[in-house]
């Protein structure tokens, strides 16, 4: 794997800092995609993944300075908390634009170089809220449920191109993000009761995340592809 070189978005801080320290450390040429600036891996993009522009003349910029790049961590993403009737359409269009759509078009840059090397990986970061549903977040559970479909449709087409494609919706997991929410009121009865109703009785961690991804871009995760691998403590099974 020394002379892979994988994008990961969002990669500046919580979940997708994780991923791209784990791979680093399994001798991937690692490149963050995010709107905030970012100390780790051989290149820094700032990329808004919603902006396709963006995203290809970043995709190309990588190719050129560091190596075609062959395995994908699409992890960029934003949450959403309001009542469904509440939701106006620029808030749904922003979620949808930022977590599907970005995952779309990051897919699209880089899978030509994944066929001309006829190998790849691609892994979605989704949510455990798209299989199980989450009120007060319909915005949100939507746009990564369509994670979910796009990474079992990509997974059919090109499997044969010896590209596989798997997304991991990960649970309860103890992030800057997690808390911001939960320091706004937004997570209920908070953490600590999330904590005793999830059967392993602890949050889960972004190292959790990163060493799953880890494996799924991994030589010896070929035969995998197409499917929802939960990380969550238990608490969907």
């Amino acid at each position: 794997m020394t002379e892979r070189v994988a994008i990961v978005t969002g990669g500046a801080s919580g979940i997708g800092l994780a991923i791209a320290e784990r791979l680093m450390q399994d001798n991937l040429t690692v490149v963050v995609f995010d709107r905030n600036e970012c100390s780790v891996g051989a290149a820094n993009y700032a990329v808004d993944v919603s902006d396709q522009s963006q995203v290809s003349d970043a995709v190309a910029q990588v190719a050129t300075d560091v190596g075609a790049p062959t395995v994908l961590v699409n992890n960029a993403g934003v949450d959403g908390f309001s009542p469904f009737l509440k939701i106006d359409l620029d808030t749904w269009n922003r979620l949808m634009a930022v977590n599907l759509t970005g995952t779309f078009l990051c897919c699209q840059a880089v899978l030509p170089h994944m066929l001309e090397a006829g190998w790849g990986r691609i892994v979605n970061i989704s949510s455990s809220s798209a299989q199980g549903g989450q009120q007060g977040m319909a915005h949100y559970v939507a746009s990564k449920a369509g994670v979910i479909g796009l990474t079992k449709a990509l997974a059919l087409e090109f499997g044969p191109k010896g590209i596989t494609v798997n997304t991991i919706p990960p649970g309860f997991i103890d992030t800057p993000m997690l808390r911001e929410a939960e320091s706004k009121g937004l997570l209920g009865p908070g953490v600590d009761a999330a904590i005793a109703t999830t059967p392993v009785r602890r949050a889960g961690r972004p190292e959790d995340i990163a060493v799953t991804c880890a494996f799924l871009v991994s030589e010896e995760a070929s035969y995998i592809t197409g499917q929802v691998i939960g990380v969550n403590g238990g608490r969907n099974t």
